[in-house]
C-alpha cells in the first residue's frame, strides 16, 4: 500500500541533504512526529509529541524545522482568529477549508466541490486568475451549542450571532428604558460587537445601538431554531 507520509519524509530528506544544513536525523524526527498526527498542531503540541517520543529538542530548533517544512511546501502555517499559529499537512492538489469553534477552539476541515467550482466561476466572471484562496467559518461546534443554556442574557451572546428576545427583566424603570429603545419580545438582534466587557453594539432592525452591559444582562435571548435560521436567510 502506498504510504504518502513515508514518500514525503523521503522527499524532505533528499531536499535537506542537498541543502547540507546538518542535523538530518533530528530534523526527520520532528517531521515524523508531525506526520504522525492529523491535527492542526501548535509548536507546543509538537514539542509535547516529541517529548512523548523521547526527543527533547529546543523550541527554536523545532520551529526552524517546521518553517523549512512549510517553505518547501509540505505543510501550511495557519493563523486562526484568537488562536496561536498552527501547522497542518499540505497535500498537493487537495484544497480544503475550515470551521473554527470560537468557544473550545475545535477545527474541522471540509471540502466542497460545488463551492470550489463556484469560486472559480466567480473569479473568471470578474476577469481574475485565482492563485490561492481560503475560507474560515467561525462559530460554535455542536458540542458547545449543546452545553449552552436555551436562554441566556444578551451580554453572553457572541459577536456575529443572531438572537431572539424572549423576555426582559428588571423593574419599571428598566422596562421603560428598553421599551424606549424599541425592544420587544420576538425581536431579532444581531450582535455586532461583544468583547466580554464594556458596551455591546447590537443591530436592531435598521439601527445600530450601543448598550451598557448592565442593561444587556436584563434582556434574555435565545438562538434561532434551524427553521428560523432558514427563514432569516430567505429574508
Amino acid at each position: 500500500m502506498f504510504d504518502n507520509n513515508q514518500f514525503e519524509k523521503s522527499n524532505f530528506r533528499a531536499l535537506i541533504e542537498t541543502d547540507e544544513i546538518g542535523n538530518v536525523e533530528e530534523r526527520l524526527n520532528v517531521i515524523d512526529a508531525f506526520l504522525g498526527t492529523e491535527e492542526h498542531v501548535t509548536l507546543e503540541d509538537l514539542l509535547r509529541i516529541l517529548r512523548e517520543r523521547g526527543h527533547d529538542y529546543e523550541p527554536d530548533f523545532v520551529r526552524q524545522c517546521m518553517n523549512r517544512w512549510v517553505e518547501q511546501g509540505f505543510a501550511q502555517k495557519k493563523k486562526f482568529e484568537g488562536q496561536p499559529p498552527r501547522y497542518e499537512h499540505r497535500h498537493l492538489s487537495q484544497h480544503h477549508d475550515h470551521l473554527i469553534c470560537t468557544k473550545c477552539g475545535k477545527i474541522v476541515e471540509f471540502s466542497n466541490p460545488d463551492m470550489e467550482r463556484l469560486q472559480m466561476q466567480i473569479t473568471v466572471q470578474n476577469g481574475f486568475h485565482m492563485l490561492q484562496h481560503k475560507m474560515e467559518i467561525y462559530g460554535l461546534c455542536s458540542d458547545c451549542v449543546a452545553r449552552r443554556s436555551p436562554l441566556l442574557p444578551l451580554g453572553m451572546a457572541k459577536s456575529g450571532e443572531m438572537v431572539i428576545i424572549k423576555y426582559m427583566m428588571g423593574g419599571k424603570t428598566a422596562q421603560a428604558r428598553l421599551a424606549s429603545m424599541g425592544f420587544r419580545p420576538g425581536d431579532l438582534l444581531e450582535i455586532i460587537s461583544n468583547n466580554g466587557h464594556g458596551r455591546l453594539i447590537v443591530g436592531h432592525k435598521c439601527t445600530r445601538l450601543a448598550m451598557g452591559r448592565g442593561i444587556a444582562q436584563k434582556i434574555m435571548v435565545s438562538l434561532p431554531s434551524h427553521h428560523q435560521e432558514l427563514e432569516l436567510e430567505k429574508n
